[in-house]
């Protein structure tokens, strides 16, 4: 299986507090970004040569659109091959969230040359956090990133009891985390983890930050369209 190695974080020699400054911050650790944002080390596989065996069936549940208006998964799905990500708004670590919606608009740029594979995928965002991301806040989060014509949905759910079935269907694990004081704080934990499914509502991938990249993404999306039309 084709794989990326996941990049660690670089860690800095560690000085004594002996030896500091007074009047000197400690230096702060550089963030190695993940493989998604950058050239891929390796040429694409050739979409189409390889197989993608379908891994399950892809789960339904009620969501709500960026205009507020009620929406099932499966009716989106219909008949398109989707790319889906759960994410949350705030979430503030580049390799996670912020990379999804990065590498979907990547992929999103490739729709733009293909009109044909364009009319046939549709981009799915999902918000794990329906308290904070109502459909307002998902509007405006892909005014970010939504351009011309390509089929990019933002949703989010009623409630977190709404939308926990659809999390557990999909193994998407997400803990909110808390102080010391045992009070909820704003950000959350999570694996992440981004699903291609095909117009049969079968998931065919499902990728990690350290495999998740535009090319391989988009490669994998052509792949399961011709193995549809064969």
């Amino acid at each position: 299986m084709r794989s990326l190695s996941l990049l660690l974080l670089a860690t800095l020699p560690v000085v004594a507090a002996s030896q500091q400054q007074p009047h000197h911050k400690p230096a702060a650790q550089p963030q190695v970004l993940a493989p998604g944002y950058s050239a891929l080390e390796f040429p694409a596989p050739a979409p189409g040569t390889y197989d993608l065996p379908p891994l399950g069936k892809a789960a339904n549940g009620a969501l709500l659109d960026s205009t507020g208006a009620a929406v099932s998964l499966h009716d989106l799905y219909d008949g398109k091959t989707i790319v889906l990500s759960f994410i949350y708004t705030s979430c503030p670590d580049v390799n996670g969230c912020p990379l999804a919606s990065f590498v979907l608009g990547q992929v999103q740029k490739r729709l733009e040359k293909d009109e044909l594979t364009a009319s046939q995928v549709r981009l799915v965002s999902v918000s794990f956090d329906p308290a904070n991301d109502s459909p307002d806040i998902m509007a405006d989060y892909g005014k970010h990133f939504r351009r011309g014509d390509i089929d990019w949905r933002f949703l989010t759910a009623e409630s977190e009891t709404s939308l926990s079935p659809i999390l557990d269907n999909y193994d998407q694990a997400v803990i909110r985390d808390r102080g010391p004081d045992g009070k909820a704080l704003s950000t959350m934990s999570h694996i992440l983890r981004v699903y291609l499914i095909d117009a049969d509502k079968r998931i065919r991938n499902i990728y990690s930050p350290s495999y998740l990249h535009p090319d391989i993404l988009y490669a994998d999306i052509r792949t399961v369209m011709q193995g549809d039309e064969s």
